[in-house]
């Protein structure tokens, strides 16, 4: 397959467009047979498919391409089953502050100072996140060009499993009344769909306060056409050059969690693939490390470039977001994203509350809000004091 970027943004877009509504059920989270550890794998493997990355958008590219090929996703982290922090709301933050070597997310700073972090662990972001779901816009849709029914229908098949109908307790009725006693107008009631005004949009926790991630969503794989191996890392990704336009990717080099490598083929085909989908971070760094990016970069680290691409690896940015934090003399029930205020000026205005977010270990769960020198977020301080005094009364 030729690694181009395009084809790189394809093979993400099409986690989305896949058509997969007749797929029936075949294996139930967590009792996956084809799940294992990469300690397992053979020095040398072959498959139709290699699939890099088990997060959002690796996990349904595998579950639909194994209904009639054999696939192969490499996940770096482990399994988010059985990690009660993952799996319970009252505990969302605490996976975030895990630093360990097996935590499921792993922080980082940017250049310019910026507090993050990568996930690790099969469903990606899906398992540390404050688990909000909901549509695009109809405006997003028409602009990428996609088929709306498609989109739909795959919005469906994704629903079914991991997407509910929030219960609405103290606080985000609260939320919900503020904005729309401050005009952010319409009332729009629940709903996925992107709509101007206050809405109650899906969550991927249930009733009961339990995560669902995009790893249930490998319930719809073909258990004999599927392996999944955790804790693998990719190092590089395999081209041929000789008597090729472009280079072609062949295979992929994978070290285990003790340190061994391994090699994965592709079989002989044309339409046998490698589909790089390890994150925003993930996919520009290994391109890089396999000679795809920047020459002048590359040629900086001593990596032979097999193709100068200088879009690789730039333009990277996230959401602005201005919090303010509310102290509370009273325990607040824990909730995490369910109402939004979506303006014409394309804004959204959520909440969320708990402890997690208000006392002093809660604002150390999360790097990206701490107080940072040279940084507007100073008030999250005084709130933290505030919070000291509230919880002294």
């Amino acid at each position: 397959m030729d690694l181009s970027w395009c084809r790189f943004v394809g093979a993400l877009v099409v986690a989305i467009l896949l058509c997969l509504q007749g797929f029936c059920y075949s294996e139930q989270a967590p009792n996956y047979s084809f799940v294992h550890d990469s300690t397992s794998a053979p020095n040398i493997s072959y498959y139709d498919y290699i699939i890099i990355g088990g997060g959002t958008a690796g996990c349904p590219l595998a579950a639909t391409l194994s209904q009639n090929y054999s696939v192969l996703l490499i996940e770096r982290g482990g399994s988010p089953y059985g990690n009660p922090n993952i799996t319970n709301l009252a505990n969302f933050g605490a996976s975030l502050s895990d630093n360990t070597p097996t935590s499921p997310a792993q922080p980082f700073i940017s250049e310019d100072g910026v507090y993050n972090s990568r996930a690790r662990v099969l469903g990606g972001g899906s398992c540390l996140n404050a688990g909000f779901y909901t549509r695009a816009s109809v405006d997003y849709v028409n602009n990428a060009g996609w088929d709306g029914n498609l989109v739909n229908q795959s919005y469906q098949w994704v629903e079914k499993l991991v997407a509910f109908e929030p219960p609405m307790r103290q606080w985000q009725s609260a939320v919900r009344d503020g904005l729309l006693e401050v005009g952010v107008t319409p009332y729009n009631g629940f709903t996925y769909d992107h709509i101007i005004g206050t809405k109650v949009g899906g969550t991927i926790f249930d009733r009961d306060g339990h995560r669902h991630t995009a790893a249930d969503l490998l319930e719809y794989a073909n258990p004999k056409g599927l392996t999944v191996l955790l804790n693998a890392t990719v190092h590089q990704i395999l081209f041929r050059t000789k008597g090729k336009a472009k280079p072609t990717a062949h295979g992929v080099i994978f070290s285990d969690s003790l340190g061994i490598k391994h090699r994965a083929q592709l079989n002989k085909g044309s339409k046998n693939e490698i589909i790089l989908s390890a994150g925003a971070l993930g996919s520009p760094q290994l391109l890089m490390l396999s000679g795809v990016g920047p020459a002048e970069h590359l040629r900086s680290h001593n990596i032979t470039v097999l193709v100068d691409q200088p879009m690789v690896g730039q333009g990277m940015s996230d959401n602005p977001m201005n919090a303010i934090y509310i102290p509370s003399p009273l325990d607040v029930e824990v909730s995490l994203i369910q109402v939004v205020g979506i303006t014409p000026v394309g804004s959204y205005i959520e909440a969320a509350s708990g402890a997690n977010f208000g006392s002093p270990a809660g604002m150390q769960s999360f790097g990206m809000f701490e107080p940072q020198e040279n940084s507007s977020l100073y008030v999250p301080i005084k709130v933290t004091q505030a919070w000291r005094s509230f919880s002294k009364q």
